[in-house]
């Protein structure tokens, strides 16, 4: 009898506990691991410095990087590399750098930020010119004549560096009108009918659709611009950015790549 209704007594108690149990669950307690302010699953970001010459291709291989990372989101800051190494040293995050000239890669080794930047593509300089070329230029030394009016980069970027060293080659004094701060900003200059003629990135010129003319020309084989890629040392998404990295480096990256007219390095 005693034995019955202590029986009757635990399973009493295991009921009232379970009750209390469902309580607590519907209480509007969230567990910790359901915390509101804990970021959702699989949702992660990757943060991109990369020269503005890059903007075409690597936007495309940023969605290919999206598809093939659920949930990942790749941020881009493309612009002139000489300014977005100084933007890492500086603090920045970001998670990796893909400058276009090893000596911009410097500022950001020499800091401590990266190492072993891998070389990924080379590019090289064209003259650019409106469509109907209204200025007759059809080789290098035509850029000296001082009745044409010509854009180059800033010499302290990428492009404006490599300019100056296809000019000297050449053995030419060009007296630009403009210097801009990197290679798209030279080519609107041409695309907007302001200059007679601009040296940029071969790429650009095919990237333009149409809307310039590149000439190319022998002086561009003494400044051709190798482009340094890393993964930064500090970066908030390492494991991300390492990935990204391999993508440019991967076959299908050169693909992209070649086929806007980039070269093998």
């Amino acid at each position: 009898m005693v034995s019955r209704r202590l029986s009757r007594w635990a399973t009493a108690l295991a009921a009232v506990l379970a009750l209390a149990g469902v309580t607590a669950c519907g209480s509007g307690r969230p567990a910790a691991s359901a915390s509101p302010s804990a970021p959702a699953s699989g949702a992660k970001e990757v943060t991109v410095f990369a020269a503005a010459s890059l903007t075409g291709t690597f936007t495309e291989l940023g969605k290919a990087f999206e598809a093939a990372n659920p949930g990942t989101t790749v941020r881009f800051n493309f612009g002139s590399s000489a300014t977005l190494a100084q933007q890492i040293v500086q603090g920045a995050p970001a998670d990796v750098f893909a400058a276009a000239s090893p000596a911009t890669m410097k500022t950001v080794t020499d800091a401590g930020l990266a190492s072993a930047p891998a070389t990924f593509v080379r590019n090289r300089l064209q003259i650019a010119v409106p469509a109907g070329n209204p200025a007759g230029v059809d080789e290098l030394k035509d850029l000296a004549d001082p009745k044409v009016k010509v854009a180059l980069c800033a010499p302290q970027v990428p492009c404006g560096a490599a300019a100056v060293k296809a000019l000297e080659a050449a053995g030419l004094k060009v007296t630009p009108v403009t210097l801009e701060q990197d290679v798209k900003a030279t080519l609107t200059k041409v695309e907007l009918g302001e200059v007679d003629a601009a040296l940029v990135y071969t790429t650009d010129v095919i990237a333009s659709g149409g809307e310039v003319r590149g000439i190319a020309f022998p002086e561009a084989g003494q400044a051709v611009n190798d482009y340094p890629i890393a993964a930064l040392a500090k970066a908030p998404a390492g494991d991300l950015a390492g990935r990204f990295v391999d993508l440019v480096l991967s076959q299908r990256g050169k693909d992209v790549l070649i086929k806007a007219g980039f070269e093998a390095p």
